[in-house]
């Protein structure tokens, strides 16, 4: 009698556990962002509250990376500077300028007082862009 007791007491908790952890995996930010790169749609992910956290998103199958930079601004500290880059330079073929014209305004939503720095290649077809356009 104790037995099944026991025993059902550990598959209800066998239960519980699956079900805690197919609901941790569908609520995962994590995941969504796994999702937009695989279908090659725009996805930011980004803990606002915790500068040392990187903020990541992913645009046309790419996965960019941004390291944010705290500083002083006015009347507070804020991010002032991102500098981002990504792993994928392959996967950058066929992105133009207004793509990342496009991101950068994304990311100055959620950070306006940012200056944001792109790594290498992305800096030198942005720099091309600005050196066009200053003739």
């Amino acid at each position: 009698m104790i037995t099944v007791i026991i025993f059902r007491l550990l598959l209800l908790v066998a239960i519980g556990i699956i079900i805690y952890s197919i609901g941790k995996y569908l609520f995962d930010p994590r995941r969504k962002l796994e999702a937009a790169h695989s279908q090659g749609t725009f996805h930011f992910l980004d803990d606002p509250n915790n500068v040392r956290k990187n903020l990541l998103f992913t645009y046309r199958g790419v996965l960019f990376e941004g390291e944010k930079f705290l500083g002083p601004t006015e009347d507070s500290f804020e991010v002032t500077s991102i500098l981002i880059g990504t792993e994928e330079v392959d996967k950058l073929q066929g992105l133009s300028i207004k793509d990342f014209h496009f991101l950068e305004k994304e990311i100055l939503i959620h950070y306006p007082k940012a200056e944001i720095e792109w790594k290498s290649p992305m800096k030198e077809l942005i720099k091309k862009q600005k050196k066009n356009h200053e003739y």
